[in-house]
């Protein structure tokens, strides 16, 4: 018991892993270890059987995942209520910008007539047509601004008169080419060829001053006057436009009857004046629609004959050339009488 007993001296390095009994049972192999020795047990008698190395459990065989059965297209998914999306987004944003500009351009016109109106009736506005490069010695001779002078309701047949007295001096043009032509196959046609030299030249400009400008001031102030001036001379000159596409000979238009006698002579000149006549027609049958057009909405107007007369009236008498003409007149007259013998 002493040697159970007795403790190691402070100064001994003892290291209980080297104790005999400890040393002797991990020496012995043919035991099995605590973890399979139950010593409560007393079945048995006598030492623990031996150790047995058991084998591993075999784990059970994997099993694979059922395999999906993939569609031959490829989903995706979202891209078509994706796609739906952005279109309505780019059509929205789009008429966004359409009115946005639209409500640009309205409050520039609305700036525009404020600036007219601040003006006032009698200050002056800046030439701005016809427009001519600023080293010309010759201004431009009228104001016109269709989208500041002339009502919303009317600027369309406005713009649309202006277009087509554009195309009339374009034919005009080019009636001038075709009759050149002719004259230079036969020299004896040099008379229509100097009357369309002064056409170009005289009709140009008078029709511009005798029916645009009258139809111009008419939808700008709904003048009666300015409506009747329009009506007599553009159904003068729709008169003028039929004789020209009938093309008498002689007269300097190409008109069908030119134009089919130069066909056999010469088909390339014939062909540019067949062209013309074209033209000439498309310019009558445009004029007759515009003074339909027109006079259409002339009835809508307040316009009339009687209003047309009390302008003339006062236009008349408010022109400082005729009232000094008829004091003049009128002091002659006075003049004359006095002098004459009693």
């Amino acid at each position: 018991m002493s040697k159970y007993t007795t403790f190691p001296d402070a100064t001994d390095d003892h290291n209980p892993f080297q104790d005999p009994s400890v040393t002797q049972h991990s020496s012995n192999t043919g035991f099995a270890t605590l973890d399979l020795y139950n010593p409560f047990d007393n079945s048995t008698a006598g030492p623990p059987p031996p150790y047995e190395v058991t084998s591993p459990p075999v784990p059970p065989p994997a099993q694979t995942p059922p395999s999906r059965i993939t569609p031959t297209e490829p989903r995706s998914y979202g891209s078509y209520g994706t796609q739906s999306a952005v279109n309505a987004t780019t059509a929205d944003l789009l008429k966004k910008q359409e009115e946005l500009e639209r409500k640009a351009k309205e409050l520039e016109r609305r700036e525009r007539e404020l600036d007219a109106h601040a003006l006032g009736p009698g200050a002056s506005r800046q030439n701005n047509w016809p427009p001519l490069p600023s080293f010309c010695p010759v201004g431009p001779c009228f104001y016109q601004d269709i989208n500041v002078e002339i009502g919303q309701s009317f600027q369309r047949i406005v713009t649309t008169m202006y277009y087509y007295w554009m195309f009339t001096a374009c034919t005009l043009l080019f009636n001038l080419i075709s009759c050149m032509a002719v004259f230079f196959v036969d020299a004896s046609n040099g008379v229509g060829f100097g009357l369309a030299i002064l056409w170009v030249i005289l009709f140009t400009p008078c029709s511009f001053i005798c029916w645009y400008r009258p139809v111009y001031k008419a939808f700008r102030s709904d003048s009666s006057f300015n409506f009747f001036i329009f009506f007599f001379v553009f159904f003068a000159q729709l008169v003028l436009y039929v004789i020209m596409t009938i093309g008498i000979p002689g007269w300097g238009y190409s008109g069908w009857i030119v134009s089919l006698a130069a066909l056999r002579t010469n088909k390339a000149v014939g062909g540019i004046m067949m062209l013309n006549a074209v033209l000439f027609t498309a310019q009558a049958a445009l004029g007759v629609v515009l003074l339909k057009r027109v006079h259409s909405l002339y009835r809508q107007t307040t316009a009339s004959f009687e209003k047309a007369q009390a302008e003339f009236a006062t236009g008349v008498l408010s022109n400082q050339a005729v009232r000094q003409a008829a004091a003049n007149a009128t002091v002659s007259a006075a003049q004359g009488a006095y002098a004459a013998p009693r």
